[in-house]
């Protein structure tokens, strides 16, 4: 698959974004989420992955008040980088952008009538979860080892559609008391799901991370394409 940059609109101004066309030609639209490193090598090659299960998948740049276009590594200078812009980033914000996203996805040629889904990684996962429960526009909403979830349980009461969530056992970003919090919440809630991989760290799933397991990753890459799929 290969994708290109396209504008899209907001309401305080214009984003690029990575776009990837379903490998035929035409499919349901997804709004993918970047981690903190911006949109990057390893975010494109998610959407590629997806774009290759039939979607058609818009990846924002969500850090473009703050870093247009940036893309970081992963080596310890560009994970400070990182972290100096995920603290500055504006969740509220994100969601409006991730809206913007939306509305001009389905204004796409390329993408379906049929409904929208998010996903995000890290940074992303929240903003995927918090997307899924503000924006009636998201028919489903899957978050990989997303920060910060179990600040914003009181959000749930704004869910729609189907909400899927994956959890790294050994993540120190969302330790045991976090995720049993946010499981919790699940369990009384319809429609949503919530996946323990055990063993594994935060960022299991990023192709080539340092953390990446396959068989993890595979797992709930299964597990995200049957929840789009359903929806």
């Amino acid at each position: 698959m290969t994708g290109s940059y396209i504008h899209v609109p907001a309401p305080s101004g214009a984003f690029d974004a990575y776009f990837v066309p379903s490998i035929d030609g035409r499919g349901p639209g997804i709004v993918l989420c970047q981690e903190i490193f911006g949109v990057n090598a390893a975010m494109r090659a998610v959407a590629d992955q997806l774009g290759e299960e039939g979607y058609s998948v818009l990846v924002p740049d969500l850090y473009w008040r703050q870093a247009p276009r940036i893309e970081l590594g992963y080596t310890p200078e560009d994970f400070e980088k990182a972290y100096g812009h995920y603290q500055a980033f504006d969740e509220n914000l994100g969601v409006v952008d991730i809206g913007a996203a939306l509305d001009h996805l389905r204004s796409l040629p390329e993408v379906s009538e049929a409904g929208l889904g998010v996903v995000g990684y890290c940074l992303g996962g929240k903003l995927a979860y918090l997307a899924a429960c503000r924006l009636r526009q998201v028919a489903c909403a899957v978050g990989y080892y997303g920060v910060g979830i179990e600040k914003a349980l009181g959000e749930l009461e704004g869910l729609s559609g189907r909400l899927v969530l994956h959890f790294a056992e050994a993540d120190q970003f969302c330790p045991a008391p976090a995720r049993e919090a946010i499981l919790a919440a699940l369990a009384e809630r319809p429609g949503t799901e919530g996946y323990v991989y055990p063993g594994v760290d935060h960022a299991f799933a990023r192709p080539a991370g340092h953390h990446y397991d396959k068989p993890a990753a595979l797992l709930a890459h299964e597990r995200t394409i049957a929840a789009l799929r359903r929806t």
